[in-house]
């Protein structure tokens, strides 16, 4: 029996977690050589030049999924305890819009969220089938084996990989309808051209009629967005610490973290957060894997982050012309926060 066909009730019993999980690594060697953004070029691109800058997908190694698990716990950090109340308040309608359909998560962490999805389909009877993708093989194999514990019914494909080689490689649905969930406000650490691209490569992964699940930050009080990367107890700042950490062992590097300290700050001409990392000193640092030796002048910084905050119509009119059309929209009561809930409607 393939793992996408879906078994109920009784009969649920008889497959076990492994007969309806199946893990595919595209983290490979393979894999590696043929995407230059993997195997260290755009940390080779982004240290030699003038600001430095490192993208987010490095913050993810397995203690960086966690930390990151903590931060959605903080007082401060709003963004996952209000996209969770909308996603609580609207998940059987999503259900409902879209029937029976696959669930792909990019980004799918612990898959908190996923439960409230799965949950409502499940109330109208429907398969359950999920493809978490995440570049963490730990966080992505812990969450998953929890689901399908959970879940008698489910069948999940997990797979290990970054967005752009996921999408490109999605396997087709063997339900009538994918949708494509891209939440926690993750769309923010996209530049204008990245979002743009972004949005490209999931119009060419989804069929007519099929669907796209955005979950945004809004724009508002920048105290209020600052304090949420500056918590109190310092685990954002851990966080963007550990990406040095994960260069080192992923490059063979020796970068000191305690040389480094966590910079976060509201950019209100670019309506968006910027998480930096602060050069203490003077100093020299070498990553072997890639040949790379890089200088590091006292007070220099690495822009690790941008988090932008969206106008919630300007995003809608960027959704069609991509061929995403919105059929509902969800705030909560501060329009803090924005769900959307976008149908492939076109060809572009």
């Amino acid at each position: 029996m393939s793992i996408f066909q879906t078994v109920s009730g009784k009969a649920a019993s008889q497959y076990t977690i492994a007969n309806r999980l199946q893990i595919q690594h595209l983290l490979n060697p393979k894999a590696l050589s043929q995407d230059r953004q993997i195997d260290g070029g755009d940390v080779v691109k982004g240290l030699s030049q003038t600001p430095k800058s490192l993208p987010p997908r490095y913050f993810y190694d397995d203690r960086g999924s966690e930390l990151f698990e903590q931060i959605c716990e903080l007082p401060e950090y709003y963004l996952t305890r209000t996209e969770t109340a909308i996603l609580q308040g609207c998940a059987a309608e999503i259900a409902r819009l879209t029937g029976a359909c696959e669930v792909v998560e990019l980004g799918s962490g612990s898959s908190t969220k996923t439960r409230i999805l799965l949950d409502a389909y499940s109330e109208l009877e429907y398969p359950l089938c999920y493809v978490p993708i995440d570049v963490s093989a730990g966080i992505l194999e812990s969450s998953a084996r929890e689901l399908l514990a959970d879940y008698p019914s489910l069948a999940v494909r997990a797979l290990v990989s970054t967005y752009e080689l996921a999408l490109k490689g999605l396997a087709p649905s063997r339900l009538p309808a994918r949708m494509i969930c891209f939440l926690g406000s993750t769309l923010g650490n996209l530049d204008r051209q990245e979002c743009d691209r972004f949005f490209w490569q999931i119009t060419d992964a989804l069929n007519l009629g099929e669907y796209f699940l955005l979950g945004i930050d809004l724009q508002k009080s920048p105290h209020l967005l600052e304090a949420a990367y500056n918590d109190r107890l310092g685990v954002t700042a851990a966080f963007n610490l550990n990406m040095l950490e994960h260069l080192n062992w992923r490059f063979d590097g020796d970068f000191d973290p305690t040389l480094f300290e966590h910079w976060a700050f509201y950019n209100k001409s670019q309506c968006q957060i910027e998480m930096h990392l602060r050069s203490m000193r003077s100093q020299t640092v070498q990553l072997r894997a890639l040949d790379l030796t890089v200088e590091f002048e006292e007070n220099e910084t690495i822009l690790t982050e941008i988090s932008r905050k969206f106008d919630l119509n300007l995003v809608q009119q960027e959704l069609r012309t991509h061929g995403l059309v919105p059929l509902q929209v969800w705030t909560d009561p501060n329009q803090w926060f924005g769900v959307l809930l976008c149908q492939m409607q076109k060809s572009c």
